[in-house]
C-alpha cells in the first residue's frame, strides 16, 4: 500500500539507523536474554517545550546503571519530535525515541499523514503500529496495521505492533484466538529475520486508562500464547528473538510483579509515563519490592 511508486528498496540512504541501534541492545540485558524495554507512550499530551523539560528531566535521573540494565524509549507527539531529536543528539542522551504512528504510504496526496521517511530523517528508532486507539477512533483494521509494520520497516524503524482484547472479547473467553488473530493479520508477509527485531506489546484494552490491570498470570498467559503463536508462523527463532510488552495501566506499584513473568520483556506505559519521577521507578523495577 506505499505510495508514490516506491519499491521496498528506495530511500536506502535516507534511513535512519534506528532499527539498528535499538536491535544492538536486545540481548545485553535480562534473565530472559532480551534486553527489556521501557516505552512511554505520552499520546497527545506534551508540545515541544514540555517535550524538552521531560526528556531533561528523565536525562537528569536515570543513569548509566539504568541504561545498562533496561532499554528506555519516550513516544512524543509528532511536533515534539524534531525538539527531542535535537536534546537526544546534542547531549548525546542514551534515551531513544520514536513515533505514535506512521502512515502506510510512503509519500503522496496524503493529508495529515506522517511517513516513514520522515521519521527516519527524525532519527526515530521506533514506531507505534496498531494501538487500540487507533483501531477503535480510526478504523483501523488488520490489513492496515500490517501495511504499517511494513512501511516501518522499509524504512528501519522497529514497529510495536499493539494488539489485544476488549472485555467483552475477554468474557467470552476469546482473548487468546483475538490476539493471535491481530498478530497473524498484523505481521502477515514480515520475513522471520524481520519478526525477529520488533516488538509486540499485549494491551488488553479493557484495562487501557482505566485504572484496572490484568493480572501477572492474565499476561503471563496471553503472551506465552502470543509467542507461541509467532513461533508456529514465523518459526521458533524469531519467536525467541522478538520482544513481548505489556500495556495497560501500567504503575511503579505494579511493575516488578509484571517482569517478573519469564514470558514479559517489558512495558508499553501510557499516563504514568507523563510523570518524570514514576516513569524513572518503573525503569528501575528491578529495584522495587513486588507490589510495593
Amino acid at each position: 500500500m506505499s505510495g508514490g511508486g516506491r519499491s521496498e528498496g528506495a530511500g536506502q540512504a535516507e534511513r535512519g539507523g534506528g532499527a539498528s541501534r535499538a536491535r544492538g541492545r536486545e540481548r545485553q540485558s535480562g534473565s530472559k536474554g532480551r534486553m527489556p524495554l521501557i516505552a512511554g507512550n505520552w499520546k497527545m499530551h506534551n508540545n515541544h517545550l514540555e517535550a524538552l523539560a521531560l526528556v531533561q528531566k528523565l536525562a537528569f535521573a536515570l543513569n548509566r546503571k539504568d541504561f545498562a540494565a533496561v532499554e528506555v524509549v519516550v513516544l512524543p507527539p509528532f511536533t515534539a519530535l524534531r525538539s527531542v531529536q535535537t536534546l537526544v543528539a546534542g547531549d548525546k542522551l542514551e534515551i531513544r525515541y520514536g513515533a505514535q504512528d506512521i502512515s502506510d504510504h510512503d509519500e503522496g496526496a496524503y493529508t495529515g499523514d506522517v511517513s516513514g521517511s520522515m521519521l527516519a530523517k527524525l532519527g526515530c528508532s521506533y514506531v507505534l503500529v496498531g494501538h487500540s486507539e487507533r483501531r477503535q477512533y480510526h478504523g483501523e483494521d488488520n490489513a492496515v496495521v500490517n501495511a504499517k509494520v511494513k512501511a516501518a520497516l522499509r524504512w528501519g524503524l522497529v514497529p510495536i505492533l499493539c494488539v489485544g482484547e476488549t472485555l467483552e472479547i475477554r468474557q467470552a473467553g476469546h482473548q487468546i484466538s483475538h490476539c493471535a488473530s491481530q498478530v497473524e493479520g498484523g505481521l502477515r508477509g514480515v520475513k522471520a529475520e524481520q519478526v525477529a527485531g520488533l516488538v509486540i506489546a499485549y494491551e488488553p484494552v479493557w484495562a487501557i486508562g482505566t485504572g484496572e490491570v490484568a493480572t501477572p498470570k492474565d499476561a503471563q498467559e496471553a503472551i506465552t500464547a502470543i509467542r507461541e503463536r509467532v513461533s508456529a508462523v514465523h518459526g521458533a527463532e524469531a519467536a525467541e528473538n522478538m520482544r513481548i510488552l505489556y500495556g495497560g495501566s501500567v504503575k511503579a506499584d505494579n511493575i516488578t510483579a509484571m517482569m517478573a513473568q519469564p514470558a514479559i520483556d517489558g512495558a508499553l506505559v501510557g499516563g504514568a509515563s507523563l510523570d518524570a519521577g514514576e516513569f524513572v521507578r518503573i525503569c528501575r523495577y528491578r529495584d522495587l519490592a513486588v507490589g510495593a
